[in-house]
């Protein structure tokens, strides 16, 4: 049987300040950490047992004498903090210049274009929480049809529309319009659908978002793979983060349970490859909202469903899990936060071993192209140093 890893992003989910989180206005920000104190302790035993308390101190996570895998962090070496440059650096794409932020809202040579391009005015243009925005204008967006527009602290153009006002495939071609104008020196990150339903004073966000990303400017560890004969199935959001680039199969999922359902079923195919998945709520429902309750429940719900996963790996299979950014719900403002990431691998193969402090995202590309025999030139591979010994490094296993 070939080799099979699965790759799971907790969307967001930070473990401490990075040296240069000043000059993001992050310092002090912890993710977990400081979702731990809010709630008097976190109750991860599974995650425990991985070392995740061996990474940094966590209330109520202890560190474990003897982890049941390989353990460290992650320093992001990319300008950024954002989604797609989290990804991109985690498959090997190091950005020496962050995308373009928009405090002020979007200039008139691009509102009035897309104006222009979409037939009608548009509401909004602003920095705003998505749940805000459609509180403040999803009554007025109803009675006119103008879709609302905003952006936040990272590199987004956001289009927010009641699928009952602006069926959903006007929106995604909006969305698409979108994406085509923003190039250049405007060439944000992403172009993001927002699609809402329900009554003014009680609107509620659909998992319907649909996510537009710039084709990454060259090849990752996922076209590698692909040119190599390996299947990458992309689990959530990863096929928008890449804007396809080397994913094989997508699969959509409706929040993080549907994801861990949809990835237990995947591990019970008789398959080979990577499998990418981003399990995204930890950030969008808890992160954002700057709900540490709600965020430590998710993380709890996660951990409780870990033994599922792990019981359904073959002997061969790797696990990964780590994040892309910080999303700290204990903070003022409700944006991502630049911190390290968490690194936890398990599996058979696999030793119980510090990994340290890694110097950048890329270590991973790094060392999924190890795995597969493929040298990626970006990162340090830590295959070597978590292999037992016996464990091969190519695909026939």
């Amino acid at each position: 049987m070939h080799r099979r890893v699965l790759l799971i992003v907790l969307d967001s989910v930070g473990i401490g300040e990075l040296s240069d989180a000043g000059l993001y206005g992050d310092n002090g920000s912890n993710t977990l950490a400081n979702i731990a104190q809010a709630v008097n302790g976190l109750n991860l035993p599974n995650l425990a047992a991985m070392g995740l308390g061996n990474i940094a101190d966590i209330q109520g996570v202890l560190p474990a004498a003897l982890p049941s895998g390989a353990y460290g962090k992650m320093a992001e070496k990319s300008k950024g903090k954002d989604t797609t440059t989290g990804h991109w650096e985690l498959a090997g794409l190091i950005l020496e210049k962050a995308f373009p932020v928009y405090p002020q809202g979007f200039p008139p040579e691009i509102i009035n274009e897309f104006e222009r391009l979409i037939g009608r005015p548009v509401l909004g243009n602003k920095v705003a929480s998505g749940t805000e925005i459609i509180e403040e204008l999803g009554e007025e967006h109803m009675k006119t049809g103008y879709p609302i527009v905003y952006t936040s602290a990272d590199s987004v153009f956001q289009i927010a529309a009641h699928e009952e006002t602006i069926r959903l495939d006007e929106l995604y071609r909006m969305c698409k319009t979108a994406r085509n104008l923003l190039t250049g020196e405007h060439a944000v990150g992403r172009v993001i659908a927002r699609p809402f339903i329900g009554q003014p004073g009680s609107f509620e966000r659909t998992a319907n978002r649909h996510d537009y990303s710039l084709k990454p400017p060259r090849k990752t560890i996922l076209n590698l793979l692909n040119e190599k004969g390996i299947i990458v199935t992309g689990v959530g959001k990863i096929h928008d983060i890449f804007a396809g680039e080397g994913i094989n199969r997508s699969i959509h999922i409706e929040g993080n349970m549907d994801g861990v359902d949809k990835i237990i079923d995947l591990l019970g195919e008789d398959s080979s490859g990577l499998i990418f998945a981003n399990l995204v709520d930890f950030d969008s429902k808890y992160g954002h909202r700057n709900d540490p309750k709600g965020y430590a429940a998710a993380l709890e719900a996660f951990d409780s469903r870990l033994p599922e996963i792990t019981s359904r790996m073959r002997k061969s299979d790797i696990l990964i899990i780590t994040a892309d950014h910080g999303c700290d719900p204990t903070t003022k403002g409700t944006d991502h936060t630049r911190e390290f990431i968490p690194l936890l691998v398990f599996g058979q193969d696999i030793k119980s071993v510090n990994l340290g402090v890694r110097a950048c995202f890329s270590d991973m590309a790094a060392t999924l192209g190890e795995l597969w025999d493929i040298k990626y030139p970006e990162g340090k591979s830590f295959w070597q140093e978590l292999r037992k010994e016996g464990a091969q490094s190519d695909e026939n296993v």
